[in-house]
């Protein structure tokens, strides 16, 4: 009775595993269905050579090289003779130092230091599409004298920036009140040369109070309705625009609607000369600045009332803008007005 039962268990597990073997087993493969419906074509892709050649055709590139051999940017003494090595002048004076700072975020001293090139603007494509210009940023700035504030020219022209600001801030920034005196220690005092960022910005001078009000930060139609390489880079024609970064009259002409020879639209320019002499003879006869035409000026080494270094860290700034006042111009008649009027003040009591 108990050999039967096991019998019939062990012939049920082999039933069992036999059926559980069939189950698991593939039977032969059927006819193949229908193909699909074809999907839709794709978009044609730009023809890559073509895409290149927009910059790279050798007609286009050697124009380009002769437009910036105008400029004062190829000059190799101007980049590379006062500070082309020195990492704390980084990263402007030099071809190196400023890849080394667009790239890596900083910049070392660097042994053989040479001018600006193509390559020190045009870092590597992003797009490969034909208004991929290969800029090394086009990103808003944190200006050098507060990294918490952000300078934004808009688009391409914010690489102009990274170097035309004025490194240095006004001697009253950031404080509630201005301490009495401030001392010069050095003469090469003041914003670094060629602040033309902080103009067009409209931030970064010392607004002292007067009777001409500031415009409001950001509000200038330069900023707002040109731009940096708008006018700087226009088509070149004449000598100007291109890669030459010579201001383009042309391109003056077209915004403003008129047929002007020269950048004096409404006379801002012989305004704004005037004022800054008038403020640098108010210095000259408060003794914070010295010098002649011919030998050039600099501020005198000792300590003034702050104001009075205030006025003068304007005066240099704008002078060393060299537009003029064409970058801003009502920032800057109201930065040159009231230092003026400050600085009456100061000289009748002197």
């Amino acid at each position: 009775m108990k050999y039967k039962s096991f019998t019939k268990l062990l012939l049920l597990g082999f039933s069992f595993v036999f059926m559980l073997a069939s189950c698991t087993k593939e039977g032969p493969m059927g006819p193949a269905g229908a193909d699909g419906a074809d999907g839709t074509d794709g978009t044609d892709g730009v023809d890559g050579n073509v895409t290149c050649l927009v910059c790279h055709s050798g007609t286009n590139m050697e124009a380009k090289k002769a437009q910036f051999w105008m400029s004062e940017h190829s000059v190799g003494a101007i980049a590379v003779d006062y500070a082309g090595g020195r990492a704390s002048c980084a990263p402007c004076h030099s071809h190196e130092l400023f890849v080394q700072y667009m790239t890596l975020g900083e910049a070392n001293n660097v042994t053989n230091p040479s001018a600006w090139k193509c390559s020190t603007c045009h870092g590597i494509h992003k797009s490969f599409e034909g208004q991929d210009y290969a800029l090394r940023s086009s990103d808003p700035i944190n200006p050098i004298f507060d990294g918490s504030l952000t300078m934004d020219l808009n688009g391409n022209s914010n690489l102009c920036a990274v170097c035309h600001q004025s490194r240095r801030a006004e001697p009253g920034y950031g404080l509630e009140e201005l301490p009495d005196s401030f001392k010069i220690t050095s003469t090469h005092y003041g914003p670094h040369h060629g602040a033309q960022a902080n103009v067009v910005a409209g931030m970064g001078f010392a607004e002292i109070p007067g009777s001409v009000a500031y415009p409001e930060q950001g509000s200038s139609k330069h900023l707002n309705q040109a731009s940096c390489t708008g006018c700087h880079m226009a088509d070149f024609t004449d000598g100007e625009g291109g890669h030459s970064f010579i201001p383009s009259v042309a391109a003056c002409n077209d915004c403003h609607g008129t047929d002007l020879d020269d950048y004096n639209y409404g006379g801002v320019q012989t305004e704004v000369e005037e004022m800054l002499i008038e403020l640098r003879d108010e210095l000259i006869a408060l003794g914070v600045v010295e010098g002649n035409d011919t030998d050039g000026y600099h501020p005198h080494v000792g300590t003034f009332p702050t104001v009075q270094v205030q006025a003068f860290f304007n005066w240099v700034g704008l002078e060393e803008d060299r537009s003029k006042g064409v970058h801003n111009p009502k920032y800057v008649k109201a930065l040159l007005h009231n230092s003026i009027e400050a600085l009456q003040g100061e000289t009748a009591s002197h």
